[in-house]
């Protein structure tokens, strides 16, 4: 029951960046000339912040599980193999979850450069 917990959490996570960045794209006025199919400048910065701070979730995430381990290894007892196994796999649903985003965005970029002008 508590994996679950964890997996809808992540769920969470992710669901709450896809709002952000639905609302970010649905809060830019088109009437600019800077912009180009209402895309500025700042918004590409925005996405790759937005990038940039999952990334680091999932750094973060797999630190706390590697730590976690260390500690029950070392014979930590507030640290119970549960608690480090949970860990370790949020760890690596985060990873593959983030994997998944960057192939698609590889694709996408492949697909876009197959295109002709």
């Amino acid at each position: 029951m508590i994996e679950r917990a964890d997996i809808n959490s992540v769920l969470m996570q992710m669901r709450t960046i896809k709002s952000q960045v639905q609302s970010a794209s649905s809060e830019m006025p088109l009437s600019t000339p800077t912009e180009m199919n209402g895309i500025k400048a700042t918004d590409r910065t925005a996405f790759g912040d937005i990038l940039k701070n999952a990334v680091d979730g999932v750094n973060s995430t797999q630190a706390d599980a590697k730590k976690m381990a260390v500690a029950y290894e070392q014979g930590d007892p507030s640290v119970d193999l549960p608690q480090v196994m949970i860990a370790a796999e949020k760890a690596s649903v985060s990873f593959q979850a983030m994997t998944q985003v960057r192939n698609r965005l590889v694709s996408a970029y492949e697909d876009i450069m197959k295109m002709p002008i």
